[in-house]
């Protein structure tokens, strides 16, 4: 079982951000850090994980207007174990002190990460909680999401219901398309309101709880909309019995088929700090 893996050259040190921030992100369940990467750390995070995800990547979809998941993008997985320049990001302890911090725990362990690169034209993602997905015990998970270039709304920008991670998991209904209208009738419902930025530029980070409902915008650009997500979980999570199918590929996928029970500490989820 892997001990600490630490970041390859660069992005070495512990990260952390003003303690306001904690405050907004525990009240609102997402908050947005403003250059936490530099220019020159992104144009060399940049090019390792376009050429990894163009060397390894395995999703090829057509552009659809459609409000599918998993559908809307170009998207790949644990690119961190095939290339180096992908792993000095993944694994790096600057996100990794942030991810932390942000949950109030000591230590994180990768989840995975993803690539997901927009194509112009290509639609809207539905509004969901990524902690649907995951067979994990703890709510202490957090996701970055950071563009790897500068990007405006409407190259397909993310967005948050505030507040909804306190509300618990509302799951998925038997369509994609259904269930992005059951959730955008639970948060007119709930009155939760929608947060989205404006632009960011590449470098910031936006950073939300597995439970918090979200959506991304369709990309009505004519550039790619690139992004890199990693997702933390609090060390001592422990896997549980998939609920539903999605749970059963993500235990396969991500932590290489644990049984319910096992710490969720498999080889592809290294301890960061």
């Amino acid at each position: 079982m892997p001990e600490t893996v630490r970041g390859l050259r660069l992005l070495k040190e512990s990260g952390g951000i003003p303690e306001a921030q904690h405050t907004e992100f525990r009240e609102n369940g997402h908050v947005l850090t403003r250059g936490l990467l530099g220019h020159g750390e992104m144009d060399r995070v940049r090019r390792s994980i376009a050429h990894a995800l163009k060397k390894y990547g395995t999703e090829r979809r057509k552009p659809t207007r459609k409000h599918l998941r998993g559908k809307a993008f170009l998207q790949a997985g644990n690119l961190w174990r095939v290339d180096e320049g992908v792993g000095e990001f993944v694994l790096s302890r600057r996100l990794a002190g942030v991810a932390a911090s942000l949950l109030g725990v000591s230590n994180v362990r990768l989840y995975h990460d993803q690539a997901l690169f927009k194509q112009p034209g290509e639609g809207a993602s539905p509004w969901h909680q990524d902690q649907f997905y995951w067979p994990v015990d703890t709510p202490d998970t957090v996701v970055l999401w950071m563009p790897l270039t500068d990007i405006s709304i409407e190259m397909g920008m993310i967005g948050y219901a505030s507040g909804s991670h306190k509300g618990g998991i509302l799951g998925d209904a038997r369509g994609f398309d259904e269930s992005d209208l059951r959730y955008r009738k639970h948060i007119k419902e709930q009155r939760w309101a929608v947060s989205r930025a404006a632009g960011m530029r590449a470098g910031d980070a936006s950073w939300h709880y597995g439970a918090t409902i979200h959506c991304t915008l369709a990309n009505d650009s004519d550039r790619v909309r690139e992004v890199m997500t990693v997702i933390y979980m609090a060390d001592g999570a422990r896997v549980t019995d998939p609920k539903n199918k999605w749970q059963v590929s993500d235990r396969e996928n991500w932590l290489m088929d644990l049984p319910a029970g096992r710490l969720a500490a498999s080889a592809l989820n290294p301890l960061l700090l």
